[in-house]
C-alpha cells in the first residue's frame, strides 16, 4: 500500500512538473512527458494490475487538465499500463535496455494517438511536419528523462521491498 502511495505522490508532483516548470523554460522546443514516462516505468516494474492503476490515475489527471473529450488520455494511459505490465516477466532490474525500448514505443505510439484524434481527424495531413518539430524532440527527450527516472524509481522499489521484508521479519 505504503508503495501504491508514494508512485501516486510522485505522478501528481511530475503532472505539476510537466504543466507548471517545463512550459517556463526557454530553450525547450519540446517537454518530456513525465507521466508517461512514470506510468510505464511503474507498470514495468509491478505488473499490469498495478500499471493499469497507475495508467487511470495519470489519465485522469491529463483529462482534468486538458479540454476535450473526457477519457481521452485516460483511454491511451490505462490501456498503456496493461501493456507495459504484460512486460514485467521480462523484467530485470538493472536491464536499461527494455525501458528505453519501451520508452520510445510509448511516446510514439502516444503521440500517433494524439495526432490521429487531434489532428488528422481535422485533416491537418503535415505529418512529416508534426514528427519533426514536436514528436521526435519529445521522444529524445522522454527516453532522456528515462534513464533518470528508471535509476530513481529502481531505488525507491529496492528501498520499499527492503523495508517491506524487514518488517515481515520483524512480524514473525
Amino acid at each position: 500500500m505504503r508503495k501504491i502511495l508514494i508512485n501516486i505522490g510522485l505522478m501528481v508532483l511530475a503532472f505539476t512538473i510537466q504543466i507548471c516548470v517545463f512550459p517556463q523554460i526557454a530553450f525547450l522546443s519540446a517537454a518530456p512527458n513525465l507521466l508517461l514516462t512514470l506510468t510505464f516505468i511503474c507498470a514495468f516494474i509491478e505488473g499490469k494490475e498495478l500499471g493499469m492503476l497507475y495508467g487511470f490515475i495519470a489519465g485522469l489527471l491529463m483529462d482534468l487538465f486538458y479540454s476535450g473529450p473526457f477519457g481521452f488520455y485516460t483511454l491511451f494511459f490505462v490501456n498503456m499500463g496493461y501493456v507495459n505490465g504484460i512486460c514485467t516477466k521480462y523484467y530485470y532490474e538493472d536491464y536499461i535496455t527494455l525501458p528505453l525500448v519501451l520508452s520510445i514505443v510509448n511516446d510514439l505510439a502516444y503521440n500517433l494517438y494524439i495526432y490521429i484524434f487531434r489532428f488528422l481527424i481535422r485533416n491537418r495531413l503535415n505529418f512529416g511536419h508534426y514528427f519533426l518539430k514536436i514528436i521526435l524532440p519529445e521522444m529524445i527527450f522522454t527516453t532522456v528523462t528515462t534513464l533518470v527516472c528508471y535509476s530513481f524509481l529502481l531505488f525507491i522499489h529496492r528501498k520499499l521491498r527492503e523495508w517491506e521484508q524487514r518488517r515481515d521479519s520483524n512480524l514473525v
